[in-house]
């Protein structure tokens, strides 16, 4: 019950432990450091867009780090502290929402491919965990007729459906960190110095990502291991 499988999860949630730490560290002494041209993260999505010949709208939201680009509505939506503050970490969260915006102009197939997958992810990731327990509770109950271990094997694809957005996701979104950085740049947006301090607020928020794959992965290995030992 508690082998290998089951220490490999354990690993994967401690490094996701790490990874929220790491990048909440980078953004909260970024989010301290003005960046020295005074450009705001609104102003700075606005520059990159205009130098990119794309139009998307800019929206404030609430909330903290809820910044994101909506492929649907073609909107960009920056938190209220990103969009209005001119740090470091303001105008690095912001470039890397255009880089989406950049990568659904240009038809990048990573996030044709992940927008494709949405539906179902939004359908497998409610009903995988109640059919995976359903399925261990009707497999350890003795049903003879084998429905159980059906019952376990239909919630085990509907996760690895989720792992697959995993999977799809964290390239798009090392590609959006890495046409963050060089649009900064190519704008002027940033010194070299501030440009440091962008990679690491980029590169603990890719980390992240790497970790949900990680523990995805992870469960993924560990249920296929119950379902093997049933």
């Amino acid at each position: 019950m508690y082998g290998w499988s089951y220490v490999l999860v354990v690993f994967a949630c401690i490094f996701t432990f790490w990874a929220q730490l790491k990048v909440s560290r980078a953004y909260g002494r970024y989010s301290r450091v003005p960046n020295r041209r005074g450009i705001t993260g609104a102003q700075a999505a606005g520059m990159i867009m205009r130098a990119n010949g794309i139009d998307v709208p800019v929206e404030v939201i609430p909330g903290k780090l809820s910044d994101h680009f909506d492929p649907s509505a073609n909107v960009l939506r920056l938190s209220s502290e990103v969009a209005n503050g001119s740090t470091v970490a303001s105008v690095a969260i912001a470039a890397h929402e255009v880089g989406h915006a950049l990568q659904h102009a240009e038809d990048y197939t990573p996030i044709k491919i992940r927008g494709a997958i949405v539906p179902v992810v939004n359908i497998s990731s409610k009903l995988a965990w109640p059919l995976i327990v359903l399925g261990i509770i009707l497999s350890a109950a003795g049903r003879a007729d084998g429905i159980g271990d059906t019952v376990l094997l239909i919630g085990i694809i509907l996760f690895a459906a989720v792992v697959a957005f995993h999977m799809v996701t964290l390239p798009v979104e090392l590609n959006a960190s890495r046409r963050a950085l060089a649009q900064l740049e190519a704008a002027d947006i940033v010194f070299e110095d501030e440009t440091k301090g962008a990679r690491r607020v980029l590169k603990a928020a890719a980390m992240t990502y790497l970790a949900a794959l990680a523990v995805a992965l992870a469960q993924l290995i560990r249920l296929l291991v119950i379902r093997g030992e049933d």
